[in-house]
């Protein structure tokens, strides 16, 4: 019976990534909440694999670019269930106090306030002191609209890209999302990170052993019906 092998593979399979997922849902809790440690030198960032620092919590020093803003399109506020609509990421390189520079995710911002001008008390001028997450570059799908930087409108979060159109040297592969901190207006509002990642593997796996034993169940009603005859 290929079918119902097939269905049965298919379960145990659900059932393997159930393991990953929830080992990725606990690293996730464990890194974002972990005291935040310093930035790796700007010597180790090429070194660093994603798996490696994904959600890990960092501190950094550094001067803000505020001229040089980059906005990421977001349908909705991640972190933020209770902001509604549409709106922005606010993405700012930090030039570090130690070398190089940081693109830094400082938070949502509604469509309203995509002007840097109207949200002027909020921007962070001198040498600052950050907390986050870093995170790595946003992978595009074949739905991903393409990034205008010329109009400073993006729809990933492309370190590389934003930095090639600053014209920024020696910039890390990865960005920052900082972390909810007070500021003298609302926007951005920092925090943006969604850690809510659906785990449905458990379902998904019941579901391919159900179909696998109805199948069974028919074909042995069938069976039965056919010797009965």
């Amino acid at each position: 019976m290929p079918v119902f092998a097939l269905l049965i593979a298919l379960g145990f399979w659900q059932l393997q990534r159930l393991d990953w997922k929830e080992a990725l849902i606990a690293r996730i809790a464990a890194r974002s909440t972990a005291p935040a440690e310093p930035l790796p030198p700007p010597n180790d960032w090429a070194r660093l694999a994603p798996e490696a620092y994904d959600y890990r919590h960092v501190r950094v020093r550094g001067i803000y670019e505020n001229d040089k803003e980059a906005l990421v399109f977001r349908g909705a506020a991640p972190g933020h269930p209770d902001v509604l609509g549409p709106g922005y990421l606010v993405l700012t390189p930090l030039r570090l106090v130690s070398g190089g520079y940081v693109i830094v995710n400082r938070g949502f911002v509604p469509l309203d306030f995509a002007d840097a001008a109207r949200r002027s008390a909020g921007e962070l001028t001198g040498e600052v002191e950050i907390t986050g997450l870093m995170r790595p570059p946003e992978p595009r799908n074949f739905f991903t609209p393409p990034d205008r930087p010329d109009e400073g409108r993006y729809f990933t979060r492309d370190p590389d890209m934003i930095a090639a159109h600053f014209g920024l040297a020696e910039a890390a592969p990865f960005t920052i999302d900082a972390d909810d901190i007070p500021l003298p207006s609302r926007w951005p509002q920092g925090g943006a990170t969604e850690k809510s990642i659906p785990n449905n593997h458990l379902s998904y796996a019941l579901t391919w052993f159900g179909l696998a034993f109805g199948l069974l169940a028919v074909l042995g009603s069938l069976v039965f019906r056919r010797r009965k005859w």
